[in-house]
């Protein structure tokens, strides 16, 4: 909304009106001019006065709402598909699309701002990332996934997420058990929705969008380098995620490389 330039006539009057009239007139005049200074245009962007710097007209008149405030570093495409319910957010900052490596924030919603709660140094697919994850290309998916259930290979340390405790199932997925170095990567486990059917194990392997395009990508525990997709985070970091994350909140993941998280 506008304030109109264009300001209406004031009706002429007789010399010899009297001052009756004329103080009617003069009344008159000064009301439409309140009314095209208050109202304007509806519909159109101003001529002048520019865009004040939190992106609202810097017009006078009343004050339009003002948006509520973005997740740092996260543009207005990928903030869209975070739903209006959640109210805990983890975001992957991946330092590069080819690098591995990255930053993991817990963000919590407290009014309309997001406040950055905990973080951690993580890593990501040993090549990267990628908008459209194949099984085997070693790239995490970019994107906005819900995060509902969790489990490992040990008992849960104490979270509200539906947490499946398998001590062989979780080991199965490990591609080397020999190698001590990812002995303990599924101790614990956030399963990542991605092309998987939330409510069931992070280990069960239903695949609704194919077998081709990838699937069991989870957040779990660091073993110092790049994954095959999953994300992983120190072991801190992942019993804090199991003991703050509350399905009440509909956490979510964002995770990307952060030149596209700011799309």
């Amino acid at each position: 909304m506008r304030n109109s330039t264009d300001t209406p006539s004031c009706p002429r009057y007789s010399r010899h009106g009297g001052a009756r009239h004329a103080i009617s007139a003069a009344a008159l005049c000064c009301v439409l001019l309140a009314l095209a200074a208050a109202c304007g245009d509806p519909g159109t962007t101003p001529r002048s006065g520019g865009v004040a710097g939190n992106g609202n007209p810097a017009v006078s008149g009343s004050p339009r709402p003002v948006t509520a405030p973005g997740v740092p570093g996260v543009g207005e495409r990928m903030g869209r598909q975070i739903p209006d319910d959640t109210r805990q957010l983890v975001v992957v900052y991946g330092d590069d699309r080819d690098s591995a490596e990255g930053t993991a924030v817990l963000y919590e919603k407290q009014g309309v701002q997001w406040k950055p709660s905990a973080s951690w140094p993580s890593h990501n697919g040993r090549r990267g990332w990628t908008t459209d994850h194949r099984l085997d290309d070693e790239r995490s998916p970019v994107g906005v996934f819900s995060l509902t259930d969790a489990g490992g290979t040990l008992r849960s340390p104490g979270t509200k997420l539906p947490y499946w405790y398998d001590d062989h199932a979780y080991a199965a997925s490990v591609v080397d058990p020999d190698d001590e170095a990812h002995a303990h990567d599924f101790d614990h486990v956030i399963a990542i929705d991605y092309n998987r059917l939330k409510g069931t194990p992070p280990y069960d392997w239903s695949r609704p969008e194919g077998v081709e395009k990838g699937g069991g990508i989870w957040l779990h525990l660091d073993h110092g380098d790049g994954t095959s997709a999953c994300v992983t985070v120190p072991e801190a970091g992942i019993k804090t995620l199991l003991g703050t994350l509350d399905p009440a909140d509909h956490p979510m993941v964002v995770m990307g490389d952060r030149d596209r998280l700011r799309d």
